[in-house]
C-alpha cells in the first residue's frame, strides 16, 4: 500500500509538506504542488477520507434523503444537488426512502454512523420526530418541520394563482383541480390553495379531487383522473398539482375524444422535462430548482458554522405558457 513517505520519496519532499497540499494548509509553492500531485498520481496514492474527517471533524459529505428518485422532479432535484455539492468540494450520499418510515429512519441512522455534515430532507413520511432529534445540521425542503430547522420551497401559493388567473384569462368556465394527497402537510399543498382563492374570487364554477398517496408511489393516477373527469364531464379547465398528473390527465382526455387544448386546456406545475415533451406541449409552474438548491446548500453551511438562520425561505415561480393552454 502505498503512503505518504513514498509519495514524499518519489517528489523529493518531506512528509509534512505532502500534507500540507493534501490539506491545503499553509503557503505551498506552484512547482511543489506539482511535484506532490504528480507523484500521487504516478503511485496512484488515494488519501484515507475516513481518517482525514476524523482529524478535521469534517467529512465534506452531505446527506440526502429523497422519497423517490424514480420521480421526474426529484430526480431533477438531486440532480442539481449533486452539482452544487461538488462545485462547493462535497460528496452526497443518497438514499432513496421509497416513502417507507422504517427505511428513511434506518438511513438517517446511516448518514448519522457516516459522519455526514449535515443532511438535506425531502420527506413525506408521516414520522419526523426522530430528524428533530437528529443533533446534526438538518435541512428540509417543501415542508416545516420546526422553528430550528430551515426550510426552502417555492412560492407553490403564487404558483395556484398564476394558473387559475391564466385558465379564467383563457375564458375556462368550470374549473377542476387535481391534488396530490394532502395525508403529509408540506408546503407544496399551497399549490391548490392559491388555485382556489382565486376561482372563488372569480366566481367561476371550480371542483377539487384529491388523489390517493398510493399514486404518488406508483405515479398511476389514471383511475382516480377517470373518477374526476367522470364527476365533471362539463369540466374545460383543469390544473394537476404536478406534471406527472397533468400528462396522465391529456392521455385521459384523448380516451375519451377530448382535445387539449380545444375542448379542455391543461396545466400542471414543476417544469420537468416531460412538459415540453408532451404533445401537446404543457403550460405549467416552472420551480427554480438550481435557485433552490444553492439557497439549501448556503443555509446548511450556516447551520454548521452555528449561525443563526431563516425558518423559512420561499423563492418565486414562473409561469410557463405551452400549447396545451
Amino acid at each position: 500500500m502505498t503512503t505518504l513517505k513514498d509519495v514524499a520519496k518519489l517528489a523529493g519532499v518531506t512528509v509534512t509538506t505532502v500534507s500540507r497540499v493534501l490539506n491545503n494548509r499553509g503557503y505551498i509553492s506552484t512547482e511543489t504542488r506539482g511535484k506532490v500531485m504528480s507523484a500521487m498520481k504516478t503511485l496512484d496514492y488515494q488519501p484515507n477520507e475516513l481518517a482525514r474527517s476524523l482529524i478535521f471533524q469534517r467529512s465534506r459529505i452531505i446527506g440526502v434523503i429523497v422519497p423517490s428518485i424514480a420521480h421526474p422532479f426529484f430526480g431533477l432535484l438531486v440532480n442539481a444537488l449533486e452539482y452544487e455539492a461538488a462545485r462547493r468540494g462535497y460528496k452526497i450520499l443518497l438514499a432513496n426512502s421509497r416513502h417507507d418510515e422504517e427505511k428513511e429512519l434506518a438511513y438517517l441512522d446511516m448518514l448519522k454512523r457516516n459522519k455526514v455534515d449535515g443532511i438535506i430532507l425531502a420527506s413525506r413520511t408521516t414520522e419526523t420526530k426522530p430528524f428533530l432529534n437528529a443533533n446534526l445540521p438538518l435541512l428540509s425542503y417543501d415542508r416545516e418541520l420546526s422553528p430550528d430547522i430551515p426550510m426552502v420551497s417555492a412560492d407553490n401559493f403564487e404558483g395556484g394563482r398564476l394558473i387559475a388567473r391564466h385558465l379564467i384569462a383563457r375564458d375556462c368556465r368550470n374549473l377542476l383541480y387535481i391534488s396530490g394527497s394532502s395525508n403529509v402537510r408540506q408546503y407544496s399543498n399551497q399549490r391548490g390553495n392559491g388555485f382556489l382563492e382565486v376561482c372563488e374570487a372569480s366566481g367561476r364554477r371550480f371542483a377539487v379531487y384529491e388523489t390517493e398517496e398510493a399514486s404518488f408511489n406508483s405515479q398511476q393516477y389514471e383511475a382516480s383522473i377517470a373518477k374526476a373527469l367522470d364527476a365533471h364531464p362539463q369540466v374545460d379547465g383543469i390544473f394537476a398539482s404536478s406534471d406527472v398528473i397533468a400528462a396522465q390527465v391529456i392521455r385521459q382526455l384523448a380516451a375519451r375524444g377530448k382535445k387539449v387544448p380545444d375542448d379542455v386546456r391543461v396545466a400542471g406545475f414543476d417544469d420537468v422535462q416531460i412538459a415540453s415533451l408532451l404533445q401537446p406541449a404543457l403550460t405549467t409552474i416552472h420551480q427554480p430548482v438550481e435557485a433552490m438548491v444553492i439557497q439549501m446548500f448556503e443555509l446548511l453551511e450556516r447551520k454548521m458554522k452555528g449561525a443563526p438562520t431563516p425558518a423559512k425561505t420561499i423563492l418565486p415561480v414562473e409561469l410557463v405558457v405551452r400549447e396545451s393552454t
